[in-house]
């Protein structure tokens, strides 16, 4: 290889380590407060947990549309990716997950696709798409899950899906960021406690030691009708849980891109390392090989 091809490879190796580290130092503010909103957030998804432990124990609950199970096979599935790659296997993992439900014993399903990735995963594979979301603002609307919660429990009640589940990634620590599938419809307490047991860490003033146990009122009565107010109600607990698991799904994409990033600039690093001795070699070689001409040269014209 010439002195000059190395020399460029170096030079193209040094740009890339300067973008990777540039995207590196903006995954990770980023991930700072994105990983603060989804810790703070926790505390909603345990509120919402305590108000369906506290309506469990009341019969209109149970018997409430939304709360009721059914046996059928039509799907409605929310997937949560990123809009931007470069973030590992992150994406892929929630699109492997989300195609495990789907290739099973359903026989109609319907996505809708919050983040680029699993709008272009799902119609390449021709599934019905009912609405497709962008996810490239961090700041992320309360009304835009209120809104899809609003459309899916409408379907819902109106027998267009006999279950809604929604995919994503669960934030667990900057280094560990794990897919999830989580039922929303029926809206059960066994849900949501699954929930919110999934996103407690182990230490902190978040951790499951820092909270205090629920349990069912044995007799608990809505005034002043039950129905208008579980009506308005469970909606807006699915909406919150949506939420939730898009503030996660949005610590977890920050924290693997940043991640990402730091393993692209190391690696360049040691490419750009490996290409200088290699360059060093060549031209040492090279540098030797004219003294030897000259050398000879200069023998060949003293005899």
């Amino acid at each position: 290889m010439a002195l000059k091809d190395i020399k460029a490879k170096i030079q193209a190796t040094q740009r890339m380590n300067t973008v990777t580290r540039a995207m590196e130092a903006v995954s990770a503010v980023k991930m700072r407060k994105t990983q603060a909103a989804a810790l703070e957030g926790r505390s909603y998804a345990r509120a919402a947990l305590s108000i369906l432990a506290r309506l469990s124990g009341s019969s209109e609950l149970s018997n409430h549309p939304l709360a009721h199970a059914r046996t059928g096979t039509k799907l409605a599935l929310v997937v949560m990716t990123s809009d931007r790659g470069l973030a590992g296997a992150l994406n892929s993992g929630v699109l492997r997950k989300a195609f495990e439900i789907v290739s099973g014993e359903y026989e109609s399903v319907t996505v809708y696709a919050i983040g680029r990735k699993a709008d272009e995963f799902f119609r390449r594979r021709n599934f019905t798409i009912a609405k497709a979301y962008e996810n490239k603002q961090d700041q992320i609307e309360l009304s835009v899950m209120e809104d899809l919660s609003r459309e899916i429990s409408n379907g819902f009640l109106a027998g267009e899906y006999d279950e809604v589940k929604a995919v994503y990634t669960n934030f667990k620590s900057t280094f560990e960021q794990v897919p999830s599938v989580r039922g929303l419809l029926p809206l059960t307490l066994e849900s949501v406690s699954e929930l919110v047991r999934e996103i407690q860490p182990v230490r902190g003033k978040f951790s499951e030691s820092a909270a205090s146990s629920l349990e069912a009122p044995v007799r608990y009565t809505i005034e002043p009708e039950a129905g208008p107010v579980l009506d308005v109600l469970l909606p807006r607990l699915v909406a919150i849980s949506l939420y939730h698991m898009l503030l996660e799904s949005k610590a977890s994409e920050h924290s693997a891109r940043m991640v990402a990033m730091k393993n692209a600039s190391d690696k360049s690093k040691e490419v750009a390392r490996d290409l200088t001795r290699v360059y060093n070699k060549v031209r040492q070689a090279a540098i030797t090989r004219e003294v030897s001409e000259i050398v000879s040269g200069r023998e060949a014209l003293s005899v």
